[in-house]
């Protein structure tokens, strides 16, 4: 019997998101679609956020991954750039929650070294490798595009070596099967009445 498994790998960013699906058949990897959601043109930061969302809920409806990788924001000295990137992908897991898909976050050193060996690769070589794992023909104008497709190849790495660290499996958030999160408040509230914080 084939197994069948799409992941959608998110590159989160605030000017620059990208985005890839790959397939998985038994052990072969094929890539869907990978592209980008440019968001240069919007000054504010929360109509950013707003489009992120709205993005990704798009490619949740039209390819129904079955998991998502999604890339670790990366601890630099700029604070407000990691305030920034956080929100990002803070909205692009919401996105994921809401349609009840398993989410795993790696850094980007783990990526990296899992794509080509080498934790401090550069963008152009881990594209690069990447054309030799799933044989795709061109690189894409962003790179962002190929760090995510890198996140759902990662991803598909760790599961199938069946080798997820302890930082990978605390990562993964976990969904109750059955109901969808978009069940109603009241129900909440049903059944966690110690969260209802009483008026005097």
């Amino acid at each position: 019997m084939v197994k069948e498994r799409i992941i959608l790998g998110i590159d989160p960013g605030t000017m620059v998101m990208g985005y890839s699906l790959i397939l998985q058949k038994d052990k072969q990897l094929s890539l869907l679609r990978m592209g980008v959601l440019k968001l240069k043109q919007y000054d504010n930061q929360a109509l950013k956020l707003k489009k992120i969302f709205e993005r990704v809920l798009e490619i949740i409806e039209e390819y129904h991954p079955d998991e998502l990788a999604i890339e670790a924001p990366f601890f630099g000295k700029n604070v407000q750039s990691m305030l920034k990137l956080g929100r990002a992908q803070g909205v692009a897991m919401a996105a994921a929650l809401y349609r009840d898909i398993p989410i795993f976050e790696y850094s980007p050193r783990k990526i990296k070294q899992s794509i080509t060996g080498n934790g401090a690769a550069s963008k152009e070589q881990v594209a690069l490798m990447l054309q030799k794992i799933i044989q795709f023909e061109q690189l894409p104008e962003f790179l962002d595009a190929t760090d995510a497709t890198a996140a759902a190849v990662c991803h598909y790495f760790q599961r199938s070596l069946n080798i997820l660290g302890d930082d990978e499996k605390d990562s993964k958030v976990k969904i109750p099967k059955g109901k969808k999160t978009s069940s109603s408040w009241s129900s909440f509230l049903e059944k966690n009445p110690d969260k209802i914080v009483k008026k005097c």
